[in-house]
């Protein structure tokens, strides 16, 4: 559903301007990790996350479930930049989209009612948590313990919206994965890289099946 043009541009800016709230208030927090970005940086992630709320906005209208996803999109963005630079998924980051997107999403199920989806949405977190662990286990080389951590608020945030998100979330994270790595062995003139970043690829795998899949 959505509610005509105005709502989504309104809060594309809101998008705009809460990125580099968050990497501020990351910058504070978390100084390990180096402390802000460059400003090119914050300018693509401000960018990123603007259009993605918007197009949440346009996706969901003005919804009780809104707000969740926004949250998906904006802790998102910011841990694929994380991830993507210092191949690291903060347990901070990632408690907070799994804490806060629950809260919102027993909000939507409280207002909907929905119960039936937060149900499965806690469902599809433990589901996703555990197949990413299992293969972690299995194969440490490609899954770090913080994409299996990682696996939990993506499942949540799926399972909110189906069972067949779950499962084209699931596996199209692994599709995005093998792009992005053969895009970096192009760019990196066939050196093969000392560790690709695997959470950019399950983020953009839940936000575009989010995004795409009624």
């Amino acid at each position: 559903m959505n509610d005509g043009p105005g709502v989504p541009l309104l809060i594309a800016l809101l998008g705009l301007l809460l990125s580099p709230t968050a990497e501020l208030v990351i910058a504070r927090t978390l100084p390990r990790l180096g402390g802000a970005p460059a400003l090119k940086v914050r300018i693509t992630t401000a960018g990123v996350t603007a259009l993605l709320f918007g197009l949440l906005a346009w996706r969901f209208g003005f919804s009780p479930e809104l707000p969740a996803f926004l949250l998906l999109a904006l802790l998102g963005v910011q841990l694929s930049r994380i991830d993507f630079t210092v191949h690291l998924l903060p347990n901070a980051l990632v408690l907070l989209l799994f804490g806060g997107g629950l809260v919102l999403l027993l909000a939507s199920a409280a207002l909907t009612p929905g119960w039936a989806d937060l149900i499965r949405a806690l469902a599809g977190g433990a589901i996703l948590f555990a197949g990413y662990l299992i293969l972690g286990l299995f194969s440490p080389g490609s899954l770090g313990m913080g994409d299996v951590k990682l696996a939990a608020p993506l499942g949540l945030y799926l399972g909110y919206l189906g069972w067949g998100q779950v499962l084209f979330g699931g596996l199209l994270g692994f599709v995005v994965g093998g792009v992005l790595t053969v895009l970096m062995l192009r760019v990196r003139s066939a050196e093969k890289p000392v560790e690709t970043a695997h959470g950019p690829a399950m983020v953009v795998a839940a936000l575009g099946v989010a995004l795409l899949m009624n």
